[in-house]
């Protein structure tokens, strides 16, 4: 039996950067598992919201750290605290947003991997920035979008 142990630059992979006005970490990157799946990190403030979209080619599923999220997946509507978990399958229009006064964090899950190098390629390092998130380019984020089979189908949903 062959057992895998995926190596990789922890210390450099976990660097934050911020996204769309929070902030987010590669956990553990496709790199480091064959690009069987990827983990990351999403650290957002009230009312942040990513526009409605859909990733072509993974499945997704989220699991929430701290405060209260809501998660839009197709027509249903799933409002989450701690330690509840929700799940977007590939080609099914999602997004979230975030309720909680003091934010949210949430684990994500991704397989098959890759879709983190789109987040990082469209952030910006936190060491660079600084404590405040920088003014972001939507439109070069939504262009960018896809490379990786991956659509905006509508605006962020609203508190």
């Amino acid at each position: 039996m062959t057992q895998f142990f995926p190596t990789f630059d922890q210390t450099a992979e976990r660097e934050p950067f911020w996204f769309l006005g929070g902030q987010a970490r590669i956990l553990l990157p496709g790199t480091a598992t064959d690009n069987r799946l990827s983990l990351m990190e999403f650290a957002d403030p009230i009312g942040h919201a990513p526009p409605h979209h859909v990733h072509e080619n993974e499945e997704e599923v989220w699991f929430v750290l701290d405060g209260e999220v809501t998660f839009f997946v197709g027509d249903q509507r799933h409002d989450l605290v701690p330690g509840q978990v929700a799940y977007g399958p590939r080609g099914i229009p999602h997004s979230y947003l975030v309720r909680s006064p003091e934010g949210a964090r949430i684990a994500a899950l991704f397989s098959p991997a890759r879709i983190e190098e789109y987040f990082r390629s469209n952030g910006i390092s936190v060491a660079e920035a600084g404590d405040l998130p920088p003014e972001f380019d939507l439109g070069a984020v939504v262009a960018s979008a896809e490379a990786f089979n991956l659509r905006v189908t509508g605006p962020p949903p609203t508190l």
